[in-house]
Protein backbone atom coordinates (compact mmCIF):
# COMPACT_ATOMS: atom_id res chain seq x y z
CA UNK A 1 0.00 0.00 0.00
CA UNK A 2 1.26 3.16 -0.92
CA UNK A 3 1.80 5.72 1.71
CA UNK A 4 0.32 9.28 1.03
CA UNK A 5 2.78 12.03 1.67
CA UNK A 6 1.90 15.56 2.93
CA UNK A 7 3.36 18.47 1.80
CA UNK A 8 3.65 21.46 3.91
CA UNK A 9 0.89 24.51 3.45
CA UNK A 10 2.48 27.72 1.86
CA UNK A 11 2.49 28.81 5.09
CA UNK A 12 4.17 26.40 7.32
CA UNK A 13 6.66 26.49 4.23
CA UNK A 14 7.07 30.14 4.81
CA UNK A 15 7.89 29.75 8.59
CA UNK A 16 10.50 27.00 7.98
CA UNK A 17 12.63 29.38 4.96
CA UNK A 18 11.92 32.77 7.89
CA UNK A 19 13.81 30.46 10.47
CA UNK A 20 16.66 29.47 8.46
CA UNK A 21 18.74 32.53 8.36
CA UNK A 22 18.58 33.90 11.70
CA UNK A 23 20.65 36.83 10.93
CA UNK A 24 18.86 38.34 8.18
CA UNK A 25 15.50 36.68 9.35
CA UNK A 26 12.55 36.94 6.41
CA UNK A 27 9.24 38.35 7.88
CA UNK A 28 5.94 37.15 6.91
CA UNK A 29 3.87 39.84 6.90
CA UNK A 30 -0.02 39.41 6.38
CA UNK A 31 -1.95 42.96 5.80
CA UNK A 32 -5.99 42.75 6.36
CA UNK A 33 -7.84 45.07 4.37
CA UNK A 34 -11.59 46.10 3.51
CA UNK A 35 -11.74 45.97 -0.54
CA UNK A 36 -10.36 48.38 -2.39
CA UNK A 37 -11.03 51.90 -0.27
CA UNK A 38 -8.72 54.87 0.03
CA UNK A 39 -7.31 53.11 3.77
CA UNK A 40 -6.81 50.35 2.37
CA UNK A 41 -5.15 51.08 -0.81
CA UNK A 42 -3.29 53.41 0.62
CA UNK A 43 -2.05 50.92 3.29
CA UNK A 44 -1.31 48.18 0.44
CA UNK A 45 0.90 50.56 -1.41
CA UNK A 46 2.55 52.05 2.09
CA UNK A 47 3.46 48.59 3.04
CA UNK A 48 5.26 47.22 -0.43
CA UNK A 49 6.74 50.23 -0.62
CA UNK A 50 8.30 49.69 3.42
CA UNK A 51 8.73 46.02 2.50
CA UNK A 52 10.78 46.72 -1.05
CA UNK A 53 13.02 49.87 0.60
CA UNK A 54 13.77 48.03 4.08
CA UNK A 55 13.32 44.05 3.51
CA UNK A 56 14.19 43.44 -0.29
CA UNK A 57 14.65 39.42 -0.57
CA UNK A 58 13.64 38.59 2.80
CA UNK A 59 9.76 39.60 2.99
CA UNK A 60 5.94 37.45 2.38
CA UNK A 61 3.20 40.06 2.30
CA UNK A 62 -0.31 38.47 1.67
CA UNK A 63 -2.70 41.13 1.32
CA UNK A 64 -6.12 39.66 2.92
CA UNK A 65 -9.22 41.17 1.90
CA UNK A 66 -11.65 40.12 4.87
CA UNK A 67 -15.27 41.12 2.78
CA UNK A 68 -13.58 37.63 0.39
CA UNK A 69 -12.40 36.05 3.25
CA UNK A 70 -14.66 37.08 6.20
CA UNK A 71 -13.32 33.87 8.65
CA UNK A 72 -10.19 34.84 8.77
CA UNK A 73 -11.12 38.42 10.26
CA UNK A 74 -12.57 36.50 12.98
CA UNK A 75 -10.01 33.57 13.47
CA UNK A 76 -6.86 36.38 13.53
CA UNK A 77 -8.86 38.48 16.17
CA UNK A 78 -9.20 41.21 13.68
CA UNK A 79 -11.00 44.08 15.24
CA UNK A 80 -9.76 47.32 13.05
CA UNK A 81 -8.44 47.31 9.32
CA UNK A 82 -6.36 48.34 7.66
CA UNK A 83 -3.66 46.11 9.90
CA UNK A 84 -0.63 44.44 9.30
CA UNK A 85 0.26 41.89 11.74
CA UNK A 86 4.05 40.44 11.67
CA UNK A 87 4.06 37.00 12.71
CA UNK A 88 7.92 36.46 11.77
CA UNK A 89 10.39 37.00 13.04
CA UNK A 90 8.95 36.86 16.58
CA UNK A 91 7.48 38.52 19.10
CA UNK A 92 4.07 39.29 16.65
CA UNK A 93 3.29 42.72 16.47
CA UNK A 94 0.01 44.05 15.03
CA UNK A 95 -0.17 47.61 13.09
CA UNK A 96 -3.44 49.62 12.87
CA UNK A 97 -4.15 51.99 9.97
CA UNK A 98 -2.54 53.03 6.39
CA UNK A 99 0.84 52.34 7.94
CA UNK A 100 1.80 56.21 6.66
CA UNK A 101 4.21 57.05 9.70
CA UNK A 102 7.07 55.09 8.58
CA UNK A 103 8.95 55.61 11.44
CA UNK A 104 6.07 54.03 13.59
CA UNK A 105 5.75 51.52 11.29
CA UNK A 106 9.32 50.41 11.11
CA UNK A 107 9.81 50.78 14.78
CA UNK A 108 6.80 48.28 15.21
CA UNK A 109 8.64 45.73 12.66
CA UNK A 110 11.42 46.17 14.69
CA UNK A 111 13.46 47.39 11.41
CA UNK A 112 14.55 50.72 13.36
CA UNK A 113 15.45 51.08 17.39
CA UNK A 114 13.73 53.95 19.40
Amino acid sequence: MRRKTTRPTSATAAFERALANPDHPKYVLRLYVTGMTTNSSRAVANAKAICEQHLKGRYDLQVIDIYQQPVSMSEKQIVAVPMLIKHLPLPLRRIVGDLADTDRTLRALDLKQT
